[in-house]
């Protein structure tokens, strides 16, 4: 069984290697919020919290569709936290997500 995804992370902004924006899509029930913009702080909050966010992107016209990538995951190292699509990283870094 696929694992659940509580939201899709859609593009992102950053500054000094750090994500300070991102677009995302956040599971509501049995479908997707419309784009909410949120900030670096509220994303980790959200991925400590437990929750399951995947790189992707919204298919056109077919509402609640999602084309999905790699999962996000939180990279702890030298008491600093990242988010990044692979273990080895070293400041954000989402592969493969556009940056708005």
């Amino acid at each position: 069984m696929a694992k659940k995804i509580d939201g899709v992370i859609e593009a992102v902004r950053y500054k000094n290697g750090q994500i300070i924006m991102a677009r995302i899509y956040e599971k509501r029930g049995a479908t997707f919020s419309d784009r909410i913009m949120v900030d670096r702080k509220v994303l980790l909050e959200r991925i400590q919290k437990g929750l399951q966010y995947v790189t992707g992107s919204r298919e056109e016209l077919l509402a609640s569709t999602f084309s999905t990538g790699k999962s996000v995951l939180l990279v702890k190292s030298n008491d600093r936290e990242f988010l990044a699509t692979r273990d080895s990283a070293t400041h954000d870094e989402l592969e493969g997500v556009p940056v708005f």
